[in-house]
């Protein structure tokens, strides 16, 4: 007999497909009604699927009386109460390493795309104003000085890419054993670099942690890129520092509120913006798929998790 999951978020046909062949499979986000739902459900659901940018609601686990397992398709597990999944013994797994190369080069795209003004010149091209006239200089990418906040797996990987283009610092919780200049604070790293790179885990400790005196220490001729979580920056301080010219860019891949970003940001001067796309290719999306998948396998097997976190 199958055990019951709940399927928080939509996932590629080829994940759903893997979670229908273990699985009965209910679908959370296509629930009219979610309280008759759990009325009826609640005590048969073992399992949930996730994605990192939703995790699991407190107070939707909490009604979970069986919950085992919650496997997150992604590397995030933020929005998940940990504290709560240990106190009840439920088992929760990612999809750690899978996503870094793509992360990374997306973070790397981004800086280039950035600076050299990509989307300006492709809607140039596009919309026919080239005949008119040139567009205005972009920026140069090599010889800046790039900062990386949080150089875990993604940030190292991010900092050996651009290494080639300049000098690499950095700012984790603790020194690393690497060639990088190590700055305490994020706001000493903002203000020594060109362009600060945000790697850094979503947590209490790092929520709204670029904030107006970050920004400014970024200043003018600095340059802001996001791929991690929205929750590390304070989203109105960006906005404004935008509008008013007090940072010279932002290229953001995540933001506070997803799917919805504010119009005052996607109207902001000198952005680059795109839809949380960091891990976001066939290759990689397969086989976070397939650590999805294995990490239900092995707690229904009694064995450990291969992506568990808690």
């Amino acid at each position: 007999m199958k055990t019951e999951l709940l399927q928080l978020c939509p996932f590629s046909p080829y994940l759903e497909q893997g979670l229908a062949e273990r699985h009965t499979v209910h679908r959370w986000d296509l629930i009219d009604d979610s309280d008759r739902f759990l009325d009826e459900h609640a005590e048969s659901i073992r399992a949930v699927a996730t994605g990192g940018h939703i995790g699991i609601p407190a107070d939707l686990m909490a009604r979970l009386p069986v919950l085992g397992v919650v496997a997150i398709n992604g590397v995030g597990y933020d929005k998940v109460d940990t504290v709560e999944a240990r106190r009840r013994g439920i088992r929760v797994g990612t999809t750690p390493g899978i996503l870094t190369d793509d992360v990374a080069d997306l973070a790397v795209g981004m800086i280039i795309g950035l600076l050299r003004n990509l989307p300006q010149a492709h809607a140039h091209v596009r919309d026919g104003h080239w005949p008119a006239g040139d567009m205005p200089l972009a920026r140069k990418v090599s010889g800046r000085h790039f900062g990386i906040l949080g150089l875990g797996n993604i940030g190292l990987a991010t900092a050996r890419r651009l290494a080639p283009f300049g000098q690499i610092s950095y700012c984790s919780l603790q020194r690393k054993d690497v060639p990088y200049p190590y700055f305490a604070s994020v706001r000493e790293l903002a203000e020594a670099c060109d362009v600060l790179v945000l790697a850094a885990a979503a947590n209490a400790s790092t929520a709204h942690i670029i904030n107006r005196e970050v920004l400014d220490a970024l200043g003018p001729e600095g340059w802001l890129v996001n791929v991690s979580r929205g929750a590390l920056v304070d989203e109105a301080a960006l906005i404004t520092a935008l509008h008013e010219g007090r940072i010279a860019g932002a290229a953001l891949d995540v933001y506070a509120q997803e799917p919805h970003v504010p119009q005052a940001l996607r109207e902001a001067p000198n952005v680059l913006l795109t839809p949380h796309i960091a891990s976001a290719t066939q290759e990689t999306r397969r086989a976070m798929a397939d650590m999805v998948l294995a990490n239900l396998d092995a707690y229904f097997a009694g064995q450990p998790l291969p992506g568990g976190v808690v």
